[in-house]
């Protein structure tokens, strides 16, 4: 598949880059563990206490309390797309790439790999994504890993309302569409994405 940067236009529709600097989130992010496997923690205090993560509270969620956490690891599979009612901001500390796809090519639960789009997000660059783009845990360049910080509306990616019945619904603002392949298949997440589960 082409492989677009999130300076081409074509990024316009998922997200855009942001002008902060995030030279101290980047400085807390790489002394996070990058393990064999992919992780994320929601909130972090090294994070949450940068003087960017206020910024990003006020200018990108409009003063919303935020929570600042990461994804880190290693990965080359597509898996899973999820979206949550609100925008997230990720910063990347090194060279790393996003699978997106658009929510409204999503039909009863379903939605076509095909029309996944790849983006690069180069070394300390951030970037917000918009509520409509689903995508899920980076991809690596050439096999490497990523630390991304995530930042995200308080509370999400928590556990699953108790009286919510809506299939999709994974976590707190968090609903996600699994490939049959994907592990989160195997734990009960809902399978709709079709086609091929895109390898980086």
């Amino acid at each position: 598949m082409k492989i677009y940067s999130v300076y081409d236009k074509e990024f316009n529709e998922y997200g855009r880059v942001l002008s902060f600097d995030f030279t101290q989130i980047l400085t807390a992010l790489k002394r996070k563990e990058c393990p064999d496997n992919t992780i994320y923690v929601p909130s972090d205090g090294d994070l949450e206490c940068c003087s960017v993560t206020d910024m990003v509270k006020d200018e990108v969620f409009g003063g919303l309390p935020v929570q600042a956490g990461y994804c880190n690891g290693h990965n080359q599979l597509l898996n899973c797309l999820e979206y949550h009612k609100s925008s997230e901001v990720n910063i990347t500390e090194g060279d790393m790439i996003l699978l997106l796809g658009k929510l409204q090519d999503v039909e009863k639960g379903v939605y076509n790999t095909e029309n996944v789009m790849a983006f690069t997000v180069p070394a300390g660059c951030g970037v917000e994504l918009y509520s409509t783009s689903m995508h899920y845990a980076p991809c690596g360049v050439n096999g490497s890993g990523f630390r991304v910080a995530v930042i995200l509306p308080k509370g999400t990616n928590y556990g699953k309302p108790a009286e919510a019945n809506d299939p999709l619904l994974w976590g707190s603002n968090k609903w996600l569409i699994a490939h049959k392949d994907a592990p989160e298949a195997k734990q009960g997440a809902f399978v709709g994405l079709i086609g091929d589960n895109i390898k980086v």
